[in-house]
Order: structure tokens, then sequence, then C-alpha cells
């Protein structure tokens, strides 16, 4: 019987693999930025003149998070 563990055991990551990560990251929060459901919610959230410092990486990361929120919900 071969020696099979249902739970996949985390490895370290490659650098390579970060690469990718990074730029699956970056091309994510471009199409998340460029849609109409992230645009309305900076505007309701009023972004562009109340939080200028809070970067695009953040503002997605708030974004996908208050949508999986409300999905859950």
């Amino acid at each position: 019987m071969a020696n099979y563990s249902p739970i996949a055991q985390p490895q370290a990551a490659e650098p390579i693999e970060l690469c990718e990560d990074s730029e699956i990251w970056d091309s994510l929060k471009s199409a998340i930025g460029a849609s109409s459901g992230f645009q309305r919610w900076q505007l309701e959230l009023n972004f562009d003149s109340q939080q200028q410092n809070v970067t695009i990486d953040q503002q997605v990361r708030s974004y996908l998070r208050e949508t999986l929120e409300t999905l859950a919900y």
C-alpha cells in the first residue's frame, strides 16, 4: 500500500512560483480595478478624495474581502 496522505503538506515556494504568483496578482488586480463593480465600490467609499494614501493593492484586497463576506452571509 502506498504511503498517501490526503492532506497535502505545504512546501517552500520556489522563487519562480513567487514571481508567477506576483504576476497573477498584478493581472488580477488590474482586471478587478477595471471592473464596474470595483469602480462603483470606490465611488461609494469616495476613495478618490478621502483616502489618497490607500494603494490600489489595499483597495482591491478590501473590495475582495467585503465581497466575499457579503457572499458568505
